[in-house]
């Protein structure tokens, strides 16, 4: 396996579109892989809202404002994947789980020790 390769596996390769002809039928598939991902990117951007409202109830830490900006960043992430699943985005979408835990275990530990959900 050449270099070239490698780099188009782990950064510019492209592993599904979604690109339903509008009258065929819809597919478990369709609901699995582009519904789903525009169900998921709402509801991450209905937590997003909910930390900054806390943020601004509460004003504890800055921070806050960061994690609904890596839950926003997260559901934009979904949004773009109901279309297109790149392999740059599934390093986007790693890089900003591991964020949104750091934030969560920083903020939730720190300030809300008595919170468990968000």
């Amino acid at each position: 396996m050449s270099f070239k390769s490698i780099f188009q596996l782990l950064w510019t390769e492209t592993w599904w579109t979604w690109n339903r002809p509008p009258r065929d039928p819809l597919l478990f598939h369709d609901f699995a892989c582009h519904y789903f991902n525009l169900c998921e990117a709402t509801v991450w951007f209905v937590i997003a809202a909910l930390v900054l409202k806390r943020w601004w109830t509460f004003r504890r830490s800055f921070l806050e404002v960061g994690y609904a900006i890596a839950f926003l960043l997260f559901g934009i992430s979904d949004v773009i994947e109901a279309w297109n699943l790149t392999s740059w985005l599934l390093w986007w979408k790693a890089i900003n789980l591991v964020a949104l835990f750091q934030f969560r275990r920083t903020i939730i530990g720190r300030y809300y020790p008595d919170r468990r959900l968000f």
